[in-house]
């Protein structure tokens, strides 16, 4: 009786744990303007970024973007598996690196969006 009790306790917390929906992705959308002189600076500086991000848990994309018509403009599209796979990337040091060593040569503060795919 009590390994039927059991397998009916691990069956009805089976079925409600996938009754759960898992966490959408996050994606993030920054724009980036930095001063003309500091382009092809920070062209380096997203490419390194990039092959950082793919190393951290939970990331799923990453696409840096530069204006057709404004080479010192730019647009990082990035997707996580979650909010909080997106906050302990915020944490990591090739993360605060990158944003201290674009920090001088931004000609505007950072416009960072955050989203949901709609369902």
């Amino acid at each position: 009786m009590k390994q039927i009790a059991l397998l009916l306790a691990v069956f009805l917390f089976g079925v409600l744990f996938a009754q759960q929906k898992a966490e959408p992705q996050l994606h993030v959308v920054t724009y980036v303007d930095v001063y003309p002189n500091f382009a092809a600076d920070t062209t380096k500086l997203l490419q390194q970024f990039a092959a950082d991000n793919r190393k951290d848990s939970g990331f799923v994309r990453f696409d840096a973007l530069r204006d057709v018509s404004r080479a010192n403009h730019f647009a990082i599209v990035e997707v996580w598996q979650s909010r909080q796979a997106y906050d302990a990337h915020l944490t990591a040091a090739h993360s605060k690196s990158f944003r201290d060593q674009l920090q001088p040569w931004l000609g505007s503060p950072f416009d960072e969006r955050l989203y949901n795919s709609l369902p």
